[in-house]
């Protein structure tokens, strides 16, 4: 990917347009810019939202799901139709011996920026008392709660054991 291809792609919550919107900005700029391998990724990602249901009752009192249409679909939708994605590729590439790929690099340009190790020590440092628990893992659930999906649950889990020793 060219450089000046990475900065136009990719998608912050600072950013004031929906990551759907963005998706098809940058689609359309992959299109006008001949950028196929973009084109490409955007649209794999696209190709999921047909997995994005609404449950429905019907009057017969059967269940089932509908499409959601596209003023439905909210950031935190396609943010983790992109972490499947993501999990997807990285057993692709360890099956291959690979390190990264174009199409994971691109995937991760959408996703929030993760929580490092160092702000995760400094947040439990300051709001975490490990004395209060019987085993430092046990508060592994607050960490999580606080942090959501912005934080690796395997780096938490190992800064709280090494608290433990």
């Amino acid at each position: 990917m060219p450089d000046n291809a990475a900065k136009s792609y990719g998608w912050s919550n600072d950013m004031p347009i929906s990551l759907h919107e963005k998706l098809k900005q940058d689609l359309k700029t992959a299109l006008l810019g001949r950028d196929s391998s973009a084109k490409d990724n955007i649209r794999m990602i696209m190709s999921e939202y047909p997995k994005l249901t609404v449950p429905l009752t019907l009057e017969s009192g059967k269940k089932t799901t509908r499409l959601k249409k596209p003023e439905e679909i909210t950031d935190d939708d396609i943010l983790d139709i992109i972490r499947k994605l993501v999990k997807s590729e990285k057993t692709v590439l360890e099956f291959q011996k690979k390190e990264s790929s174009h199409y994971l690099e691109m995937l991760e340009l959408y996703l929030p920026k993760m929580a490092s190790g160092q702000e995760i020590e400094t947040w439990i440092k300051e709001n975490i008392d490990l004395a209060g628990y019987n085993n430092p893992m046990q508060a592994m659930g607050h960490v999580m709660k606080h942090f959501g999906k912005l934080a690796d649950g395997n780096l938490v889990k190992q800064i709280l054991q090494k608290k433990g020793k």
